[in-house]
């Protein structure tokens, strides 16, 4: 590519809409093992840690039981609840012909990263996954970026990183590398529209004009 030697992609809200999903999923596990129920900013205030790290805050002496139940209802409502962003398999599968490195860096967990890639037919098409279980500190931590730069031995500057809110902004920023914030997601739009990002995309038409471009 022009501009990029490597690329890195969030998960939620990025590559697949995944956030009913995940809200459904939490509350699954509140009502059957808290007899509560959250609303979605209830559960977003939780991000930042892995869902594992959540379900044993939560379910302490249930937890084993209540990640078997978590992740049994994330993976068998998958289909219904969430799926990729038409129009991005292409753009990944184009990106990966052009033999650049291609990474992830998400805050979600191994397993449910592992769950929705493999869902939306993506997991092929990664050098690097770094999820939550990965680093030792979460996002806004640039750590998983570092990770996938020093691993390929890039120039920051020359690095793309694509995700959809702040924390992206800022783990970007402090990696020293470009970050592309996209606002396809409804959730996201509504959140960050007002966030400042080397780039900042609110179609996957436009991006993928933005990636064409540079290649």
């Amino acid at each position: 590519m022009k501009n990029f030697d490597g690329i890195i992609f969030d998960i939620d809200g990025t590559l697949a809409e995944t956030h009913e999903l995940i809200f459904a999923s939490f509350n699954h596990i509140a009502e059957k093992y808290l007899h509560k129920r959250l609303s979605n900013d209830e559960i977003v205030a939780l991000f930042g840690p892995t869902e594992d790290v959540i379900l044993k805050e939560w379910m302490k002496e249930h937890y084993d039981a209540a990640r078997v139940d978590y992740y049994y209802f994330y993976e068998s409502q998958h289909q219904e609840l969430a799926d990729i962003f038409p129009g991005l398999h292409d753009t990944i599968a184009m990106i990966k012909s052009k033999n650049i490195p291609l990474g992830i860096f998400t805050g979600k967990g191994k397993d449910s990263s592992l769950i929705t890639l493999k869902a939306i037919g993506l997991h092929k098409y990664f050098d690097l996954i770094i999820t939550g279980d990965d680093v030792t500190a979460h996002k806004p931590s640039p750590e998983g970026i570092n990770k996938f730069t020093a691993a390929y031995n890039l120039e920051p500057q020359r690095v793309l990183m694509i995700g959809d809110t702040i924390h992206d902004v800022i783990a970007s920023r402090d990696a020293g590398v470009m970050c592309a914030l996209v606002l396809w997601d409804e959730y996201s739009r509504s959140k960050y529209s007002d966030v400042d990002a080397d780039f900042v995309f609110k179609s996957v038409e436009e991006f993928n004009l933005f990636i064409g471009n540079d290649i």
